[in-house]
């Protein structure tokens, strides 16, 4: 499929998602996307800002959700007209749809609402690419009834995203099998490293993680040939206002992207990943 001008899937280059989990000063989102810009710039890799105007499931009533609406695509806007990248976010609600997507490139599901079918139409009658994450209680299996109700509606260009799997109390694992089971939907597959490490509710207040733990996942998952990985970063995570503990360190992106980009062309050269006989 085609995203903002540049193909994914397939034996299609790796492609990044990035930026900060909730947006927060219109200065750093644009200094997060124009430094993550570069880096893929000189790697090749085909990048979409990501930043979240809302975060409606909060551990608590008392944690930071975001900017709110329209202050939240004031500043996708901004980023995208200053650093001249697509821009995403994920929307909640039917109601959000339609304005958001007079601003972004591609939207995005939450895990949670993978299974409400007439929020997934909605979004996927919008006409614009969509990242539907899967949920944390679902089976990489289940994800093509959901794809099945998104091109019902007349979706067309869908990603499927793997974010990690309910695994006890306060904790996430990674079947990387499934990867490859969810290209049975037909679908890029994209895996999210970082939520993929998040301890949800793990600190009683709100959600911790590992973030130590984001370049293990994320080169096996790229090892695995996944098209597009999904990495929420911040330049200081201790202090950023949601999501710190399982946010990359922005200085450690490039390391890391020149690892993954290296993997990827090894993935790629040798092959799809199996079972599956799509070419998503």
């Amino acid at each position: 499929m085609n995203l903002a001008g540049f193909q994914v899937g397939g034996d299609a280059p790796l492609f990044l998602i990035a930026g900060p989990d909730s947006l927060e000063s219109v200065q750093l989102s644009i200094d997060i996307a124009g430094h993550v810009a570069e880096i893929c710039t000189d790697l090749g890799i085909g990048y979409v800002f990501k930043g979240s105007f809302d975060k409606a499931n909060r551990s608590s009533h008392a944690s930071y959700r975001g900017p709110g609406l329209d202050q939240g695509l004031e500043t996708l806007a901004a980023v995208k007209r200053e650093i001249g990248v697509p821009v995403t976010t994920d929307v909640h609600v039917e109601a959000q749809v339609e304005p958001v997507s007079v601003v972004v490139d591609m939207l995005q599901t939450p895990a949670f609402l993978c299974r409400q079918t007439d929020f997934i139409q909605a979004v996927a009658a919008s006409g614009k690419p969509v990242n539907i994450k899967k949920g944390q209680f679902l089976s990489p299996a289940e994800m093509n009834g959901v794809v099945a109700k998104a091109r019902e509606a007349g979706g067309q260009d869908l990603m499927v995203c793997e974010r990690g799997f309910s695994f006890g109390y306060n904790n996430l694992v990674v079947d990387m099998r499934g990867l490859a089971m969810m290209r049975d939907t037909g679908c890029p597959v994209v895996f999210d490293a970082t939520h993929s490490v998040q301890l949800p509710g793990g600190l009683g207040h709100a959600s911790g993680g590992a973030r130590e733990h984001i370049p293990v996942l994320a080169r096996a998952a790229v090892g695995a040939g996944v098209s597009g990985l999904f990495m929420e970063t911040h330049p200081d995570p201790d202090n950023a206002l949601c999501d710190g503990p399982n946010s990359l360190p922005l200085a450690q992106m490039r390391e890391l992207l020149e690892t993954l980009v290296e993997l990827d062309g090894v993935a790629k050269r040798r092959g799809a990943m199996a079972p599956s006989s799509h070419s998503g």
